[in-house]
């Protein structure tokens, strides 16, 4: 006799089977996407002869929690992507080595979503304003070509939101796991009469894995698409961030780390250190069709309001020189105007792509005591108060050109960055001043088509890096003002790389590059909260980028993603004055960028209605800080496991996601923050974590 919870068992299996569902065509992996990033005109990352990614919608929502890029970019060769687990500060995110030394969000990475830059000209970005929920594909360029998207762009990084298309639907989903995490997403979209909207707004609560490190975040998201005339199409874009109170637990020494994972820095109670942050941005996306020509314009124009309260001491230098409390109102605005024009009487397929790129950033910045008398953590008396402006203002000219087996892509960018400081704080005298940045960027890349499935590439390029508002606001030792004695840092980039296709169901990708720069932007001193930097000399980069996708079966997919990254200094400096001084030698590894990194999927998907995967992730030791004594964060690899359910129903759609992270339990080092002065670099990555979603759309 069969027990009634199985004989319930296989009533269900019966009907899932028996469901339209089930019989379904079973999707396969897309192995080779289109992409606008590089080319700016969309081509087949194939075709491409740089390194090109495309992560699409599908792996951005499947299994996935849809709250920090960190969730589907580590799937990217090439990229170092790591949850920090403190929303205060924001991901860290570099590539090839490029933004690994950041202190606080991303810099020297190019951020864009919808065509609007999600960094500010002086390169520092917050990937905490890509809406995931809304996201149709990220796109992700590396190597040589990205220097034609200007200053900081040693990667770019742009996201595609998606139009409204189709029968308008309504949706609701809620998540909850760990660490009191919850989540609560509502969204309508579609197209009525040729209109197409989606309206998106989702909250987001977490306890946080370290003590004092809760946070909430609010987004909304609205766009309208739509087409004037035959010739044309219109995007108009809104979006907000919004977080209050943010915590931040800031690092961790390596005994309190090992003492206890979810410790918190004794300073971050005492000075309840925390951020808010209200963004917003309205954007517009135009293109006109003009004979054979194409005309793009995009305009945008956003504000920033940031309150952040710092550890900085009572009493050290900072807390009368810039203060514990930073605080600003951000005005950014700007556009772009691209012309791309096919040349119909060369040979081949040729395109050239003419453009203006305008960006200006402007804060009303002040700064504050975090202390009244004896209460601390609160804002106190005034410390700073400044204009700071960036504005840049970047013509470019590039060509695309495919020529019988050839392809080949040329351009050149004069990049340029001006800060300028108009001091309002003139007590302890007057640090306005301006610092001007500009290079021309050439990039040259050439495709050489084997066979119809074997692709190989060059690609060279010259590129360079402006220094940020943060990294100029402090002058060397205990001088006033800002830095404007810092230079760009500047590089040279060479890469090599095959693209195949094998039996049309397995694609793999393999790049060697190298990076060498000059005038590296590295820690000058770091003392009484305080950090001050400098040029150091040289640093040399090598590696090597693996990526292989591919249909195993009709219900099995597998995808790898593989880099090994060589970065050093090739010079020696000293670091620091004085009894701080240290010497920096030739050969000391870059902190902040692990050697090996290895990404892996293994994907099973039986029916439309149910797939489940496991996830593998490794990452080699990390050092910390310049001199390579310090304790490095140990290697470690992790495992993750995710399930997704889906329901159709008339007009109703359902679905369910199960995952869990860290499978093993493996305690580690999730992100470091490279050259603390206090010696707290390490920052705990969360132990097995489980997260349980559900959700509902009903399609008119």
């Amino acid at each position: 006799m069969i027990p009634p919870f199985l004989r319930r068992r296989s009533l269900l299996t019966s009907l899932l089977l028996a469901s339209p569902l089930a019989h379904a065509d079973t999707p396969v992996i897309v192995l080779d996407s289109s992409v606008v990033t590089g080319s700016r005109s969309e081509t087949s990352t194939f075709d491409l002869p740089y390194s090109v990614n495309s992560v699409s919608r599908e792996q951005i929502r499947d299994g996935q929690l849809g709250i920090n890029a960190s969730e589907v970019l580590q799937r990217v060769p090439g990229l170092v992507v790591q949850n920090r687990q403190n929303y205060a500060q924001d991901l860290q995110i570099s590539s090839r080595g490029f933004g690994a030394r950041s202190a606080f969000g991303v810099r020297g990475l190019k951020l864009i979503a919808d065509g609007i830059p999600a960094s500010t000209p002086d390169g520092q970005g917050q990937a905490a304003t890509f809406n995931l929920d809304t996201a149709d594909r990220i796109e992700v360029l590396r190597g040589p070509a990205a220097t034609l998207y200007g200053s900081n762009a040693g990667g770019v990084i742009q996201m595609f939101s998606r139009d409204g298309e189709g029968a308008p639907r309504l949706g609701a989903e809620t998540l909850v796991g760990s660490d009191g995490m919850s989540k609560n997403h509502v969204y309508a979209e579609g197209a009525a009469e040729d209109v197409g909207f989606v309206l998106d707004a989702s909250r987001m609560d977490t306890d946080g894995y370290r003590d004092h490190s809760a946070a909430r975040r609010d987004t909304t998201f609205a766009k309208v698409n739509f087409k004037p005339d035959d010739d044309s199409k219109m995007a108009l874009i809104y979006s907000s961030l919004e977080q209050n109170g943010t915590q931040d637990p800031l690092g961790q020494s390596w005994d309190a780390y090992k003492a206890d994972p979810r410790s918190v820095a004794t300073n971050a109670l005492t000075y309840n250190t925390r951020k808010s942050i209200d963004h917003q941005q309205l954007g517009l996306n135009y293109e006109r069709y003009i004979g054979d020509a194409t005309l793009q314009l995009t305009s945008y124009y956003g504000t920033r309001n940031v309150i952040q309260y710092l550890s900085i001491p009572k009493g050290t230098p900072a807390d009368t020189r810039g203060g514990g409390v930073v605080a600003f109102d951000r005005t950014f605005y700007g556009g772009s105007l691209h012309w791309v024009q096919p040349i119909l009487s060369a040979p081949g397929e040729l395109k050239v792509i003419a453009g203006l790129d305008y960006d200006r950033s402007q804060d009303d910045r002040q700064g504050y005591q975090n202390y009244v008398g004896n209460t601390l953590g609160v804002k106190g008396a005034m410390a700073r108060d400044e204009i700071d402006t960036a504005t840049s203002l970047d013509p470019f000219v590039q060509a695309n050109w495919a020529l019988g087996d050839w392809t080949f892509q040329a351009g050149v960018r004069h990049s340029t960055m001006q800060m300028d400081v108009d001091d309002h704080f003139l007590s302890n005298g007057d640090a306005s001043g301006n610092k001007k940045y500009q290079q021309n960027s050439p990039s040259f890349s050439a495709m050489y088509a084997f066979t119809e499935n074997l692709h190989g590439y060059v690609s060279v390029g010259k590129g360079f890096e402006t220094p940020t508002q943060a990294e100029m606001a402090y002058a060397p030792g205990n001088a006033e003002g800002f830095n404007f004695a810092l230079k760009p840092s500047t590089s040279k980039q060479y890469e090599i790389g095959l693209k195949a296709r094998i039996a049309e169901d397995t694609r793999i990708n393999a790049a060697l590059f190298q990076i060498s720069t000059d005038d590296e932007l590295v820690v000058d001193e770091s003392t009484g909260g305080r950090t001050s930097y400098q040029n150091a000399g040289k640093t040399l980069r090598r590696g090597v980028e693996i990526s292989l996708d591919s249909q195993l079966s009709e219900q099995w997919s597998t995808q790898l993603a593989y880099t090994h990254l060589e970065a050093t200094y090739d010079s020696d400096f000293i670091s620091g004055s004085g009894t701080t001084a240290k010497q920096i030698d030739k050969g000391n590894y870059l902190p902040g960028v692990p050697k090996n990194t290895l990404f892996g999927e293994l994907k099973w998907q039986p029916r439309d209605w149910l797939s489940t995967a496991l996830e593998g992730m490794y990452r080699s030791q990390v050092y910390v800080e310049d001199t390579n004594q310090d304790k490095a964060a140990p290697a470690y690899a992790v495992f993750n496991w995710r399930t997704r359910f889906e329901q159709k129903v008339d007009h109703w759609t359902f679905h369910q996601t199960l995952r869990l992270d860290n499978l093993l339990d493996r305690q580690y080092v999730g992100s470091v923050i490279v050259g603390d002065s206090n010696k707290r670099y390490y920052e705990a990555a969360p132990g097995r974590s489980w997260y349980a979603g559900a959700g509902v759309e009903y399609g008119f």
